[in-house]
């Protein structure tokens, strides 16, 4: 009785783990069909079994309706039952894989790629990873150095020059031709230069200079300081060159300036190099941008361009001195097709300067003041050719300035200087507005020469004010007159300050007057010369 008993209950309990066997498998296969559409990523139906039949079972996701029954107790190896078959005869269990392949027209989503940083991230080289400390007193040349090898091997990289740091860097150069290119040069920090004279030896032309690149910006809101002061308050050599349209300003007590009034001198370590840096040079490049930074007193000038194509410089501070010597704000030469605007020019010298072999330069929106005015030249010297044509300089207003808009020349030189228009400019207490000077010379005696760099198609109109000492100053050659000269819209009024005034001069210059001009400009000749010289085939330019 009691073996027949034993035999019952051990049916009962097969029936019941067959049961439960086949909820099991019939669980999955319903689990399996809804994974169409609660599964993001493959999974093969091992898996599948494995979770269902694990002690701790895992939801799909977090908006799925998933069973949360007890957990069951895993049968015996011994015990288990194949998968039920479907009517084909396959196993239940392999129709998800199938079931989860995207349909022929839909592409499945890209993996993730790796590394996650971001690119840019590999294309940011910091001066302060490389040791630069950034103090104002600990060289830190060796560390830009280093930065721009870095960058320089990487296409569209930026070296960065972080804010509220002071970099002492020594005189450098960022160099191609075998950068990368598109560099960028992000400049928020300030530089600054060493004042002391074993940095600078018996004396360089330049401070910081990039050359032999292609796409370099400079860019931020940063500061470079030349540190000038130093070289400024050196006495003055005998040969030192000064301005030569100075001996057209005479102060009303009949002395005239033999230098402008300089700071007091100071003491100073040691006597600095004769030959003095330009803060900031670009050598030999393509497609450079200045902008938004600040270059403030240069040992002489600030901002330098040679042999440059395709330059742009906006919204850039040049700042030092009215009275800090030869300190222009921006120097052109050898460098074509430029485009200066929105931007602010206070030196010593003059704010902007074109010479020889520049081309297709527009300078417009521009503050020039204190300083020398924007000027062509001075051209020819030692007997050179000169090359300037397609020059525009518009909507400036200039302040205290020692000319306005001027082109000045060497006697003995050859070349042309054509295709010049000078319009909208704004002046305030200018001493000279307007000048053509074809016998420029800042030595104390020169040697009167027939050759000349040869003035041709220059055009003022809108060339409004009030100035100090003379409102045109024309000085042509004898040999080569200036021709073709158009004057309109001028309206120069006098302001007596310290100075004595004179009327406009004309002296062998040709041209029109098509509006009536204040002052009356009468000196110029209407027409052209009966005669002009004629360079040799090798002086003209192309």
């Amino acid at each position: 009785m009691i073996r027949r008993k034993s035999l019952r209950l051990r049916s009962i309990t097969m029936t019941i783990l067959v049961s439960i066997l086949v909820w099991s498998t019939t669980l999955e296969t319903c689990i399996a069909r809804r994974g169409r559409h609660l599964r993001h990523h493959h999974s093969s139906s091992s898996s599948l079994s494995n979770s269902l039949s694990s002690k701790k079972p895992k939801g799909h996701d977090n908006n799925s309706h998933s069973h949360k029954s007890k957990p069951k107790p895993k049968p015996k190896p011994k015990m288990k039952s194949p998968p039920p078959k479907s009517d084909a005869g396959s196993p239940v269990v392999s129709q998800p894989p199938q079931v989860q392949q995207p349909p022929p027209h839909v592409q499945p989503p890209p993996p993730s790629p790796l590394p996650l940083q971001p690119v840019e991230d590999s294309q940011q080289f910091n001066v302060l990873d490389f040791g630069a400390k950034g103090d104002g007193m600990s060289d830190d040349t060796q560390a830009f150095e280093a930065a721009w090898a870095s960058a320089c091997k990487v296409e569209a990289s930026t070296m960065v020059i972080p804010p509220d740091y002071i970099f002492l860097v020594g005189p450098i150069s960022f160099s191609g031709p075998y950068c990368q290119a598109n560099i960028v040069f992000q400049l928020d920090g300030m530089i600054v230069a060493p004042t002391d004279t074993k940095s600078w030896g018996r004396g360089l032309l330049w401070w910081i200079e990039f050359t032999k690149l292609k796409g370099i910006t400079i860019q931020g809101k940063g500061v470079i300081d030349g540190r000038g002061t130093v070289w400024w308050q050196q006495d003055y050599l005998s040969d030192y060159p000064i301005d030569d349209d100075f001996k057209l300003i005479v102060p009303l007590n009949n002395s005239v300036q033999e230098h402008p009034p300089m700071p007091i001198r100071s003491e100073l370590s040691g006597r600095m190099p004769s030959i003095k840096p330009t803060a900031l040079r670009f050598y030999g490049s393509i497609g450079v941008t200045v902008t938004g930074v600040t270059i403030q007193n240069s040992p002489q000038c600030h901002l330098k361009f040679d042999n440059c194509v395709q330059v742009l410089v906006h919204d850039v501070n040049v700042s030092s001195p009215g009275d800090s010597p030869n300190t222009d704000g921006i120097h052109l030469q050898n460098s074509k097709d430029v485009m200066i605007h929105t931007s602010t020019l206070a030196c010593g010298d003059d704010c902007i300067s074109i010479q020889t072999g520049c081309s297709n330069v527009y300078v417009h929106n521009v503050n020039c003041g204190p300083g020398h005015g924007i000027s062509i030249g001075s051209l020819g010297k030692d007997s050179t050719k000169a090359c300037v044509s397609n020059i525009t300089v518009r909507d400036v207003v200039m302040h205290n300035t020692m000319t306005g808009v001027r082109i000045k020349t060497w006697q003995g030189g050859i070349g042309s200087v054509k295709g010049i228009l000078f319009s909208n400019i704004q002046l305030t207490e200018v001493q000279l507005p307007i000048v053509i000077d074809q016998f420029y010379c800042d030595h104390s005696k020169c040697m009167n020469q027939t050759s000349a760099v040869s003035v041709e198609g220059v055009t003022y109109e809108k060339i409004r004010g009030t100035y100090t000492v003379k409102p045109v100053h024309f000085a042509c050659s004898d040999s080569f007159p200036c021709i073709d000269v158009q004057l309109s819209g001028i309206e120069l009024k006098p302001v007596q300050l310290q100075y004595h005034m004179s009327d406009p001069f004309c002296w062998k210059t040709f041209g029109e007057l098509t509006s009536t001009t204040v002052p009356p400009i009468d000196c110029l000749q209407i027409g052209k010369p009966a005669r002009n010289g004629v360079h040799s085939d090798r002086d003209i330019c192309l």
